[in-house]
């Protein structure tokens, strides 16, 4: 199976874009190979420390490089639900790695912070950074240098994006990621969206309003709905770096056990001591960032990784673009419905073949590169698979399923639900933006309306309150980008659009800032590049602006004459109470190095 001509001339352009950059990153992780994971030089001191807690047997091993040694990455607490599972996997890990002939240790431990707790919050300020606070935290652990392969336990929002660019900076180890599972179903996202319209609207008090959302997130695993979370996991599992379906298998069960176990002894076995050595930097090339983008948009994927991605690819040496993920869009059919783009959850789309019936259409149709390195070996059809707890407790794996158990939460190429992807990226007089066009229905993806400008999500909710947002109208709410506060996600307005939404306006949103990934129904322009604090057109619009957003052009205008629109002063804000509390006033530095969206939004240059 080859690639479409057209997936092979963009992974082609990205490919010579990308060649000095590559070049140099496969020199240093070569270099890395040569001279690391070698604990024999060490000093005796040093490896004393490293090994003081182990067996006699196990330092024996670990002071010759006699055996492997695997290096656990986690992102464990018990407050985040989709975390809250890594609590047993460390033991889980060691045990298989024990009876494989290796050794495992945890070599540290990273932050993961819950957008859904801080989604309105101050502490959401810190969310985007954080992403680069856990690449850094697991480069401390495995800085150490006594490992010879890594796993690496994450599952939400910013922390996979971060264990990855550490991954990919340590590219001369093998990496296997583990994820942790959604949780069971609970009440449907879209009863538990009606409540929080009503709440808004004060139709319903907190209690009726806790009720449903408890309802909703009431276990250990990952929410439900299909937001950043549940996209990670499916890039994981199509970039080959999880074990062949294995993301969305629920925490608890058996079967989850048995793939944590099989995931510690896959990274023994790609060690360069055995003979299928598989560094991830190398592993990870433009055919996978590219099959990456492809599941992302084939199943209508998060807006976050418009900047996620564009930052783990820099990791590896890869510059991706946002036109190359445009590109990819009008390429790739959306063969996914899974809330906020349906009313189905992530178990029912894994329920319908999940990503083994995903991975087998879209290599079909030449979507996809088959001819990748994976975790597994070579060659992704080895992922069109169902992964099963065969009658020893090992795990075995079946075909996909040739048809979909339920063809309106996962449809075949031949009855995709749109002929273009879930994501699309504008560009106008005001910038380059991101939209998401999978949950948007056709007749309100074009807008032009009059710009009511606002300077946070609160000052907008206060106008919803105060009944002034009437008529039809485009919010622009800005000095939300990473150099003003850190880039927020401004999930709270979410609710109040979809209200005016429903009543029948015509409204949208235009931000230099993020929103959830699991944003959907209003048509929303966002991360819009530049940001106001930098100059950007964004910070020149004023109230009555008339603005033309077309999310099937690909434009985003305010129609405003040029040399009048030139010669405004742009706004100004006062981001001072952005500096203090929550611990934002330890961030300033990373907003001053923040870059721009569009080019990953790293504070690391």
């Amino acid at each position: 199976m080859t690639a479409r001509k057209d997936i092979e001339a963009i992974t082609e352009r990205i490919r010579e874009r990308s060649r000095p950059s590559r070049e140099a990153y496969l020199g240093r992780i070569a270099e890395a190979a040569g001279q690391t994971a070698n604990r024999a030089v060490l000093s005796c001191g040093n490896l004393a420390h490293g090994f003081a807690v182990c067996s006699p047997t196990e330092k024996i091993a670990l002071g010759g490089d006699r055996v492997p040694n695997l290096g656990i990455i986690t992102s464990y607490n018990d407050m985040l639900s989709a975390h809250q599972p890594f609590e047993t996997f460390p033991a889980l890990i060691k045990d298989a790695a024990k009876e494989a002939g290796g050794i495992a240790q945890v070599a540290g431990g990273v932050p993961a912070m819950c957008d859904g707790v801080t989604q309105g919050q101050p502490g959401m300020e810190l969310s985007l950074f954080s992403r680069d606070v856990i690449a850094m935290s697991a480069a401390i652990g495995l800085s150490h240098n006594m490992f010879d392969a890594a796993v690496y336990l994450g599952v939400c929002d910013k922390i996979v994006p971060g264990l990855l660019i550490a991954a990919l900076t340590f590219g001369h180890l093998p990496a296997v990621f583990v994820p942790a599972g959604p949780m069971t179903s609970g009440i449907p996202n879209d009863e538990k969206a009606k409540v929080r319209q009503l709440y808004a609207e004060g139709k319903c008090g907190r209690a009726e309003l806790l009720e449903a959302e408890s309802k909703s997130y009431h276990g250990p695993g990952t929410c439900t709905f299909y937001g950043t979370a549940n996209s990670n996991q499916m890039l994981m599992e199509i970039m080959g770096l999880h074990l062949p379906g294995a993301s969305f298998v629920n925490p608890g069960t058996r079967l989850r056990d048995a793939l944590t176990r099989e995931a510690a002894r896959r990274a023994l076995a790609i060690t360069r001591l055995g003979n299928a050595y598989t560094p991830v930097g190398r592993m990870i090339d433009e055919r996978s960032i590219v099959n990456g983008v492809v599941g992302l948009h084939a199943t209508g994927g998060s807006t976050n990784h418009t900047i996620h991605l564009i930052a783990m690819a820099a990791a590896a040496g890869i510059r991706l673009t946002w036109q190359d993920i445009s590109d990819l869009s009008d390429a790739v059919p959306l063969l996914a419905r899974v809330y906020p783009n349906g009313l189905a959850d992530v178990n029912h789309f894994a329920a319908a073949g999940g990503m083994g019936f995903l991975i087998r259409e879209l290599l079909g149709e030449g979507l996809l590169h088959a001819d990748v390195r994976t975790v597994w070996g070579d060659g992704l059809d080895a992922y069109a698979v169902e992964a099963k707890l065969g009658a020893d407790g090992s795990v075995v794996r079946e075909a996909a399923p040739r048809e979909s158990g339920d063809e309106k939460v996962l449809a075949p190429v031949k009855k995709a639900f749109q002929p273009t992807g879930g994501l699309k990226v504008l560009a106008g007089n005001l910038g380059h933006a991101v939209i998401k066009t999978s949950a948007v229905k056709p007749e309100r993806r074009v807008i032009e309306a009059p710009a009511k400008v606002f300077h946070d999500q609160q000052e907008l909710n206060d106008a919803f309150k105060a009944g002034e947002l009437t008529g039809d109208f485009i919010a622009v709410v800005r000095f939300q980008g990473p150099k003003a506060n850190g880039m927020p996600e401004l999930h709270k307005l979410t609710t109040v659009l979809g209200i005016l939404q429903d009543r029948g306006q015509r409204v949208a949103l235009v931000t230099d800032g993020r929103m959830s990934g699991a944003s959907g129904k209003v048509p929303a322009a966002i991360h819009v590049t530049p940001e106001a604090l930098e100059d950007g057109p964004i910070g020149r619009v004023q109230d009555g602006d008339v603005i033309r957003l077309d999310a099937e052009a690909g434009t985003l205008e305010v129609l405003v004459p040029a040399g009048d629109f030139a010669l405004r002063a742009p706004a100004e804000a006062d981001l001072s109470a952005n500096e203090f509390g929550l611990g934002r006033e330890l961030f300033a530095g990373m907003r001053r190095m923040a870059g721009r969206a569009d080019e990953g939004a790293s504070a690391f240059g």
